[in-house]
């Protein structure tokens, strides 16, 4: 017997016995689990294709509500468990370095399994066979920090045993992605503390572990990755979705400085209930450019995430995007994020105004003040850079818009301008957030419709309400 083939032997029967001893004994992982199924859940919507890896007895699939959910896992013992507990699900006994499947799937689950894995490379490889281009993998894998705590509740019986393990650093799975073809999103630390205790525990695990250097301490590591996309996109079409709300000098020079993009450009006017004459000039400056795809709609609620909803529900582009009318972020720089999309950059392109110096009295200093402040908060609420978070200027996939506005009742209709309703879709649909920064220029005519300070409390709500939804789930 060669050496791979006596250690999967070795393991396949430890975690037969393991199984045998867990229809009589849980010991005190069952907090810490509980733990895993709440974390891996805010990552994955009800309704995917959803794969795990070294499933056990399937509770954390399950978990997830999947449309079509497959569990993996070499203990025969394990799956009868799982089979009798969720009937609704697909197991099935296989090697995860072999695996016998040729489905794709929305999301894949690698939980406590690669420190246990003799080549977890070839792993991956077997993995990204089954993946689509939004495929998002999901690894947690022991700390190292915990290893002698580990072995001492092993000791006691107070935790599964576990042979000799891999004990992966995130740089070093991080690395083993990038060898096999997958790009990482995000890595952060969860379960600081593994048993239960009313109120302290949930306080520890879902607050205190956010921050350094308590997460240093955390029990496990999470890395959330996905293949990395093709730099060669096929051309695609393109939407510019223009909310407009007393802006009527500002309409001529949007069509004529609006760029053809892609295979198409179609503009979409959403006008929001002017008092001069915006909606006038829109149908007039549609009548006189035939050569151009205009779409004059008017929006039917209030707020600029209205209009900016309306528009994306008419837009017939593959790609979306959202100018301002007051033409502050030009119109010419647009191609740069059509071209950030097409090559696979990102999965929403978000502008940003805050790198390259402004015109004098482009924003304001307070507002310009807020927009740091908002992106720093932002930045640790998201999990990723975002350095400006009301540019006016973002861009995605329409499929990509799909999936938030299916979704939107897990944050609700909360946001009057529109950028924290996508921010927020984007983060939960686990989308590579990309930042392009752009010029930002003095407004030539009209007035802002943000008011400071009502907005400004506004902006500080939305930041307390994401902690709620995003950060201590």
């Amino acid at each position: 017997m060669d050496l791979f083939a006596a250690y999967q032997f070795t393991r396949r029967e430890h975690w037969q016995n393991v199984a045998r001893k867990m229809t009589r004994w849980n010991g005190w992982g069952g907090p810490y689990r509980k733990r895993l199924n709440q974390v891996v859940k805010s990552l994955a919507v009800p309704g995917l294709r959803v794969l795990e890896l070294g499933c056990g007895r399937g509770d954390l699939l399950a978990a997830l509500e999947p449309s079509f959910g497959v569990g993996v896992d070499f203990s025969t013992l394990m799956l009868q468990q799982a089979r009798q507990a969720h009937p609704g699900l697909h197991f099935i006994a296989a090697d995860v370095h072999q695996l016998p499947l040729h489905a794709r799937f929305d999301v894949i689950i690698l939980s406590d399994l690669v420190n246990d894995l003799w080549d977890v490379q070839q792993v991956f490889q077997q993995v990204k066979s089954l993946c689509t281009p939004t495929t998002q993998i999901v690894i947690n894998t022991y700390s190292r920090v915990w290893q002698l705590p580990l072995w001492m509740a092993e000791k006691l019986n107070l935790a599964k045993p576990n042979l000799e393990q891999n004990w992966f650093t995130v740089p070093d799975l991080k690395n083993l992605l990038s060898l096999t073809g997958f790009e990482s999103l995000r890595s952060w630390m969860e379960v600081l503390f593994p048993i239960h205790i009313p109120l302290l525990s949930a306080f520890l695990n879902k607050v205190l572990v956010r921050f350094w250097p308590f997460n240093q301490l955390a029990v496990t590591n999470f890395l959330l990755a996905r293949p990395v996309p093709s730099s060669q996109h096929p051309p695609c079409s393109v939407s510019v979705i223009v909310p407009a709300r007393n802006e009527e000098g500002n309409i001529e020079n949007i069509i004529a400085r609006t760029p053809e993009m892609g295979t198409g450009t179609e503009i979409i006017f959403v006008e929001g209930h002017s008092s001069d004459q915006t909606y006038a000039r829109i149908q007039e400056a549609a009548a006189a450019h035939p050569e151009r795809k205009i779409l004059v709609l008017r929006q039917p609620g209030k707020g600029k995430g209205d209009a900016v909803r309306t528009g994306f529900a008419r837009a017939s582009g593959d790609i979306l995007m959202i100018l301002d009318a007051d033409l502050t972020v030009p119109p010419e720089d647009l191609p740069r994020f059509y071209d950030a999309m097409a090559a696979g950059k990102g999965d929403f392109i978000n502008g940003v105004r805050l790198v390259y110096p402004m015109q004098e009295n482009a924003m304001r200093p307070l507002n310009f003040i807020g927009n740091k402040l908002f992106s720093m908060a932002f930045t640790w609420l998201l999990g990723q850079p975002v350095k400006d978070t009301l540019c006016g200027t973002k861009v995605l996939w329409k499929d990509g818009y799909g999936r938030i506005a299916a979704n939107r009742a897990y944050f609700g209709d909360f946001d009057p301008f529109g950028d924290f309703d996508l921010l927020f879709g984007a983060a939960r649909q686990n989308m590579k957030i990309v930042d392009l920064p752009i010029r930002y220029r003095e407004r030539t005519y009209g007035t802002t419709n943000i008011q400071r300070w009502k907005h400004g409390w506004l902006l500080v709500k939305m930041v307390f309400f994401a902690l709620r939804r995003l950060k201590f789930v």
